[in-house]
């Protein structure tokens, strides 16, 4: 193996996952080693909920996402919720939907089909994804998920051209699924904002993908029952260290999917954006008790999408 360890390390990568977990010497650039990401936000009612438990508890959220899509927003929810951001200097991150699982084809529902669920499919659902996109961006939204690799690379395309806010920023989604330090590089060289690694990865996976690319990872330090329902709060403060620069994203575990979400569950998703809020208290305690010297970003923070009017 020796061979094919010294040609990875030609190419800038590591032969090897890093067990001595090097410290990251990688920053956001405010200087921070980490910020605070909350998930499943879905709608205007929501991202209020989150960030009302946030003032009380203390906690700085800097960015949270959503699962359904801005295609499942009506326009004036779109203007609401980047209305509340912009005020707040907070990013807001809407999936791009639609994908494979949410359409008539039957591969991503058959056995062993899971894996396909987060692409697109065909040309025309290409075409969707891109539209939903181009919808988030006149809505004043700076930020999308994204889980299919053609996607993202038509995208920062189009931002290229001008076709998309230079300002526009791309956010992986957990579901694009590459998780070496050689696939992870080329969601960077594609366009790639920040990175949302599976949320197994050890310590020494994810020293070396540090090592690999420069591009901020997001991390489920909790993750929902179906990405794996791990609980990392006690790695929280080695996570910070070796992986900076880092989103500390806190999910639910033993909580319901609700995508897509809609009116019929605001109470629901209200009650879990504020329970996820308590979480990244309690992971923010760990990490201050452990790692009393690490630094997260104050708000508002340098390179967060933040919506514009």
């Amino acid at each position: 193996m020796r061979e094919t360890r010294e040609f990875l390390r030609s190419l800038g990568l590591p032969g090897e996952d890093l067990a001595d977990l090097p410290t990251s010497t990688k920053r956001f650039p405010d200087g921070a080693q980490y910020r605070v990401e909350i998930p499943s936000v879905e709608g205007p009612e929501a991202l209020e909920a989150v960030y009302a438990e946030a003032d009380k508890r203390g906690v700085v959220v800097h960015r949270v996402s959503q699962g359904s899509g801005g295609m499942l927003l009506t326009r004036g929810e779109l203007a609401a919720m980047a209305g509340f951001a912009r005020e707040r200097s907070v990013e807001v991150s809407l999936f791009a939907r639609p994908v494979a699982g949410w359409d008539t084809g039957a591969a991503s529902v058959a056995s062993g089909g899971g894996v396909f669920a987060a692409q697109v499919r065909g040309t025309e659902q290409l075409v969707h994804a891109l539209e939903d996109i181009r919808r988030t961006a006149d809505a004043g939204i700076r930020s999308v998920l994204v889980t299919d690799l053609g996607v993202l690379t038509v995208a920062e395309r189009m931002r290229a051209a001008g076709q998309l806010p230079e300002d526009f920023a791309f956010k992986v989604s957990v579901q694009m699924g590459l998780a070496n330090p050689a696939s992870i590089r080329l969601a960077e060289q594609a366009g790639a904002t920040t990175y949302n690694v599976p949320t197994d990865l050890s310590l020494a996976q994810l020293a070396a993908i540090r090592a690999a690319v420069d591009l901020p990872l997001d991390l489920y330090v909790e993750a929902p029952d179906d990405l794996g329902g791990f609980v990392r709060h006690f790695e929280i403060a080695e996570i910070v260290r070796v992986a900076a620069p880092v989103y500390l994203k806190f999910g639910l575990r033993n909580a319901p999917n609700i995508y897509p979400s809609g009116t019929h569950l605001t109470s629901t998703a209200v009650a879990l954006s504020r329970e996820r809020v308590r979480r990244a208290e309690i992971g923010l305690e760990l990490l201050a008790r452990y790692a009393p010297d690490a630094v997260g970003s104050a708000l508002p923070a340098e390179g967060l999408a933040v919506p514009v009017a």
